[in-house]
């Protein structure tokens, strides 16, 4: 099993001059000591149910973009991207850009969004959810082609490209990871079923997970997938370094249930999230990896 790092808070470095230094120093840690992937979350204000809204916040790709540079062996991406933020082609276009100036190190984490005042706050349409499931599956239906060999029109519903092209294209083959973020049994797991190589679940415990995973795999015969071939990751769960021996024992449950990836983060404010990444990176990394 994996351990993934996923920073969702800049708080810990006080003054807004010391953020690019202590998210660089944080993921070259997370580089060094063998966590498989850095992602940041896709929200343009702090979520108002963690924290204060007026927190900072910096914009994903630009940020995954310094990233790139401070690591050599980290998967970058996003967890997860709103489907509203982005045009589908230019989505497609900035992480191209990601892969292609890390080495072939992007991954597209994607979901239907949900953060509506963000929405309203910068003027970002944000339209019934139904319709942002719907805008979900086109997004990925026009990446996927912006990724292939056709670089002739798409036409959907919302989105009508002339051209896919797509130069240079990425690196990865036959594309960057596609992850789904979500735990909705109806329409999320179906479009994991439909799209994806990834999945990520919140750490709601083993027989919710062990569900899902049931839920997912009656998708996958409907669209006719290996639910082999889809990943299961989950985020969240006890504190690695507070509650060690708990951490290890949800770890080795989900791991009996096929979880490949687990995604931790420092707790919100933490001074010195660098540290806190070496901790773990060398006192429970190693024990996760055994499982």
């Amino acid at each position: 099993m994996d351990l993934a790092l996923h920073v969702s808070d800049f708080t810990g470095a006080g003054d807004p001059a010391r953020i690019a230094p202590t998210l660089a120093a944080t993921a070259r840690a997370a580089d060094t000591t063998g966590f498989s992937t850095l992602t940041l979350m896709d929200h343009f204000f702090q979520m108002q149910d963690r924290a204060p809204a007026t927190d900072p916040m910096l914009e994903g790709y630009t940020a995954l973009g310094f990233l790139a540079g401070q690591t050599e062996h980290l998967q970058l991406g996003l967890l997860v991207t709103g489907v509203t933020y982005r045009h589908p082609g230019l989505l497609a276009k900035t992480v191209t850009t990601l892969d292609v100036l890390s080495g072939g190190r992007a991954l597209l984490g994607i979901g239907a969004a949900w953060y509506e005042r963000e929405h309203l706050g910068l003027g970002v349409p944000f339209p019934p959810v139904a319709e942002r499931f719907e805008r979900l599956d086109e997004a990925l239906r026009v990446v996927k082609q912006m990724w292939s060999d056709d670089d002739g029109p798409f036409a959907g519903t919302f989105s009508t490209l002339a051209e896919t092209l797509n130069s240079p294209q990425v690196l990865r083959r036959p594309h960057p990871p596609i992850l789904i973020g979500g735990m909705g049994e109806r329409k999320t797991l179906r479009l994991v079923a439909r799209h994806a190589d990834a999945c990520n679940l919140f750490a709601a415990g083993p027989d919710v997970i062990r569900h899902k995973i049931e839920v997912l795999a009656g998708h996958c015969e409907t669209e006719g997938r290996d639910p082999a071939d889809i990943a299961t990751t989950v985020i969240g769960g006890p504190d690695p370094l507070e509650a060690t021996d708990d951490f290890l024992a949800a770890a080795r449950a989900y791991a009996g249930l096929g979880v490949s990836t687990l995604w931790v983060g420092a707790p919100l404010g933490h001074p010195d999230p660098a540290a806190w990444v070496t901790r773990v990176g060398t006192e429970v990394l190693p024990r996760v990896r055994d499982l």
